[in-house]
């Protein structure tokens, strides 16, 4: 029997306004780009466009590794 998906719901309690100012500040530093360099951007960007996906998807899972290791750091840094 499967339960009732209020039940379920209630189990995740989620932080909306944790959600939603870690979802700003991505969006911040994304802009931050676009505002500094941007007569630059387009120049980039085409470069991103040229690469291939491979290159496409190791780049991202660097961003990706780079940003847990933030996460990571600023947590520890919290326990202190």
């Amino acid at each position: 029997m499967c339960g009732s998906p209020y039940k379920t719901a209630a189990i995740m309690n989620i932080d909306w306004s944790f959600l939603l100012s870690a979802l700003g500040l991505a969006f911040i530093l994304e802009g931050i780009p676009y505002f500094l360099f941007s007569e630059r951007m387009p120049r980039i960007l085409i470069s991103i466009i040229e690469r291939g996906p491979k290159q496409l998807r190791i780049l991202g899972l660097i961003a990706m590794i780079f940003g847990l290791l933030l996460i990571s750091f600023g947590q520890s840094l919290a326990e202190l």
